[in-house]
């Protein structure tokens, strides 16, 4: 008997032209990834009808939904697609901004050993949460919402484009500028893109007819050692400031510039006798300077 492992799963994914439809032979390309636990779940929808054996003689499937979210480890030129469908906008000039333009696509979960294929269709990027530590690669964890799925016997494309295949990107390789001055007293950096996806369902279809997004938050947390006043007083005052962040790698670097932040908490409790860390998490601002609330820049090498 042969079960399936993680060792042989494979992911890969194509933008749809129609929000929930797979393109006509789709020329997928692979998703590289550490885990994946996207699927498709629904509500239950029991009955109350008292009996007077109290058992319970109904319970029915009610609305259905893809929801599930897909680690990797980033790296330079693999995950643009990814990047442009969760800030809903285009590359312009190496450029992407945040925007209203919303694509969807069709991912194929593939479990090779046992030969069965998972097809999920209008998958929108609902949020990522990007982690940078010290001797760590930067990871990501993307948050995805769709429409359908369907399992097959039979992969949609048995040959899939490669992915771009640079080397994950690290924390020792890059620079964090805050408020235009370099700053090297980080210990951790969090940034969450997070486009508030809801659901829109309707009488006579249990699939969602639509994915509306919310407005473009983007926030974050940076922990710093605490050795002086600075930061803490920003948070005092509201003193706004700024965030870039660049992140080097092979094949090019990518640049993640929040130009207005607002420090929204500054918390450096003592618990032993280490050292003592300032964590401050922020919100990230509307520019008109930039015309955006986060600029990515990428950069070939």
């Amino acid at each position: 008997m042969t079960f399936a492992t993680g060792a042989q799963h494979g992911l890969s994914y194509i933008v749809e032209e129609t929000f929930g439809t797979t393109p006509a032979s789709p020329d997928m390309t692979r998703f590289r990834h550490t885990a994946c636990s996207l699927g498709l779940r629904k509500t239950t929808l029991e009955t109350a009808e008292i009996r007077s054996d109290r058992q319970i003689s109904h319970l029915l499937h009610g609305q259905k939904t893809v929801a599930g979210d897909i680690d990797f480890e980033l790296s330079y030129g693999a995950f643009d697609d990814m990047l442009a469908g969760l800030m809903q906008s285009d590359w312009s000039s190496d450029v992407l901004k945040a925007g209203a333009s919303q694509p969807s696509f069709t991912f194929e979960r593939g479990f090779a050993d046992i030969g069965q294929y998972q097809v999920l269709t209008g998958c929108v990027m609902d949020s990522l949460r990007l982690s940078v530590r010290p001797d760590r690669l930067v990871s990501g964890k993307l948050s995805i919402i769709g429409k359908s799925s369907t399992l097959s016997e039979a992969s949609l494309d048995s040959a899939p484009t490669a992915a771009v295949a640079n080397d994950p990107m690290d924390s020792f390789s890059g620079s964090l500028t805050e408020g235009g001055a370099a700053i090297g007293i980080v210990a951790g950096l969090d940034l969450v893109i997070d486009n508030g996806l809801e659901q829109a369902f309707v009488i006579g279809d249990a699939e969602a007819e639509a994915l509306l997004a919310g407005q473009s938050r983007i926030s974050g947390e940076i922990v710093t050692y605490f050795e002086d006043a600075g930061l803490l007083e920003k948070f005092v005052d509201r003193t706004e400031s700024s965030l870039t962040l660049i992140l080097s790698g092979a094949g090019g670097s990518l640049t993640f510039e929040l130009p207005r932040i607002v420090y929204t908490g500054a918390e450096n409790p003592a618990l032993g006798a280490g050292p003592i860390t300032l964590s401050l998490p922020f919100t990230a601002l509307y520019d008109a300077g930039e015309a955006t609330n986060l600029k990515l820049t990428r950069t070939a090498a």
